[in-house]
C-alpha cells in the first residue's frame, strides 16, 4: 500500500501532537491521584479542574461543576438515561427518543423497557429529521426525559435541538442530547439550546480514547451510575483518568479555537466530493439531509455495489471508509438508521460512509473519487443485482 487516506473520522480521530504533549507530564512527573490531599497531588487536581472549566466554557455551561468526566459517550448516555429514569420514577415512567439514535441510547432504552419503563421511538423523515409537532404530541403527563441526538453518527443529519429542547421544557420534561458526533465540530451552547444533559466523547475530536463527559445542569438532580468512591462530587466513582482528561480538554480547546475555519474548509471538501461523485458515478444516492448535516459527513448508496466489497477494494487502494457505525460493524442486518429513513434494505447494503477531517487535501479527494468510481464500476460489472436494475430501467 503506497498511501493512506483516512476517511473514517466518525469512528475515531487521531490524537494531535499538541494533545499528546499536554498529556505526557501527567504520566510521568505529575502522576499523583488528584483525590489525594498532599501537596504533590495538587497539580493533578488543578489540571483536572482547569480542564473542567475549559469544557464548561466551550459549551456555555453556567458553572464548571456541571461537567462530569466519564470513560466515553456510551457511559455518558447510560448514565443520563438510567439515572434520570431512577430518580424521577415517582413522576412517571415514559421516555422519548428516536429510531435513529446510536445503540448506546437504543440499547439503554431497551434495557429500561425490560425494567418497567415505556419508551416512544419517534419516526424521522427521509432526511433523518425529527418532526417537532410529532415530538410534542408524544409527550405525556408521565414523560420524564427525552433524548434526541444532536447529529446522527451515520448520515450526519443535524436535528433541531434548540426547538426540541424548548418543547420539552414547556412540558416539564428533561432534555438530553447525545452530542458525540457534534461536539467540537459544530457550535453548541447548552443554555441557548435548552439542553439539560449532554454526552460527548474525546476520541471523536482528536482527544484520547476512553475519555468523555456528561454535562448535567445543576437544575437536574440525578444520582450516580457508577458507585464506589466520592470522586466527581460523589456522582461518578473511580480514580480520575488525569492524562486522558487533560488531553480531551486540550483537544476540545483546539477544535473550538479553529471551529469556524475548520467548518468552512471541511464542509467545502464535503460538498466538492458529493458533487464529483454525483456527476461521475451514476445511481449514487446521498443519504441524509443535503445541507443540515455535519461538515465532514458523506453517506452514499451505490446501487448494485455491495458495501463489503466496496470497503475491501477501497482499503486495497489505501482508502479507509466504513459501511456505517463502527459500533455496529460486523452486523449482517441493514443499518437501522437507513431503514428508519426509508432506504430499501438492498440499497442500504450498498452504502458507504466517508467522514473527512480538516487535513484532507483536494488531491486526496480527487484520488478517492477516481478510485471509488473504478471500484463501483468493477463491482457492478459482476453484480446480478445491478444487471437486473439496469434491465428494469431500460
Amino acid at each position: 500500500m503506497d498511501r493512506l487516506i483516512y476517511m473514517d473520522n466518525a469512528a475515531t480521530t487521531s490524537v494531535k501532537p499538541e494533545v499528546l504533549n499536554s498529556m505526557l507530564p501527567f504520566f510521568t512527573d505529575n502522576y499523583a491521584n488528584p483525590s489525594s490531599i498532599y501537596n504533590f497531588a495538587q497539580k493533578s487536581k488543578k489540571a483536572v479542574e482547569d480542564a473542567r472549566t475549559t469544557i464548561a466554557d466551550i459549551i456555555g455551561a453556567d458553572k464548571p461543576n456541571e461537567i462530569y468526566f466519564t470513560a466515553g459517550g456510551s457511559e455518558s448516555d447510560n448514565w443520563a438515561l438510567k439515572a434520570a429514569a431512577e430518580c424521577f420514577k415517582d413522576k412517571g415512567n415514559h421516555i422519548i427518543t428516536t429510531k435513529i439514535e446510536h445503540h448506546a441510547i437504543l440499547h439503554t432504552c431497551e434495557w429500561l423497557e425490560k425494567h418497567g419503563y415505556e419508551v416512544t421511538y419517534l419516526d424521522v423523515d427521509s432526511n433523518g429529521l425529527v418532526d417537532i409537532d410529532e415530538f410534542c404530541a408524544a409527550i405525556k403527563d408521565t414523560t420524564i426525559i427525552a433524548s434526541i441526538m444532536y447529529a446522527n453518527n451515520e448520515i450526519g443529519t443535524i436535528e433541531p435541538i434548540k426547538e426540541l429542547g424548548a418543547a420539552a421544557h414547556s412540558k416539564g420534561v428533561i432534555f438530553h442530547t447525545d452530542a458525540v458526533q457534534a461536539f467540537a465540530h459544530i457550535p453548541v451552547n447548552v443554555k441557548d439550546m435548552n439542553i439539560d444533559m449532554l454526552s460527548a466523547s474525546g476520541h471523536k475530536f482528536h482527544g484520547p480514547k476512553g475519555t468523555g463527559f456528561l454535562y448535567i445542569s445543576n437544575s437536574v438532580k440525578i444520582g450516580s451510575f457508577i458507585h464506589g468512591g466520592s470522586q466527581e462530587r460523589s456522582r461518578r466513582a473511580g480514580t480520575l483518568n488525569v492524562p486522558g482528561i487533560i488531553g480531551m480538554a486540550e483537544a476540545a480547546r483546539l477544535e473550538a479555537m479553529n471551529m469556524e475555519k475548520n467548518m468552512k474548509y471541511v464542509s467545502g471538501m464535503r460538498d466538492y466530493i458529493i458533487e464529483r461523485i454525483s456527476a461521475d458515478i451514476p445511481y449514487a444516492i446521498l443519504n441524509g439531509d443535503r445541507y443540515k448535516r455535519l461538515p465532514g459527513n458523506i453517506h452514499m448508496s451505490f446501487i448494485g455495489a455491495a458495501s463489503e466489497l466496496l470497503l475491501i477494494m477501497l482499503d486495497q487502494k489505501g482508502i479507509c471508509v466504513s459501511a456505517g457505525s463502527a459500533c455496529a460493524s460486523g452486523s449482517v442486518d441493514p443499518s437501522h438508521v437507513l431503514t428508519a429513513i426509508g432506504v430499501d434494505k438492498n440499497i442500504a447494503r450498498n452504502s458507504v460512509r466517508m467522514t473527512i477531517g480538516e487535513d484532507l487535501t483536494k488531491e486526496e479527494a480527487d484520488y478517492v473519487v477516481e478510485e471509488l468510481k473504478a471500484v463501483v464500476e468493477r463491482i457492478r460489472s459482476m453484480s446480478p443485482e445491478y444487471a437486473q436494475f439496469i434491465a428494469k430501467k431500460s
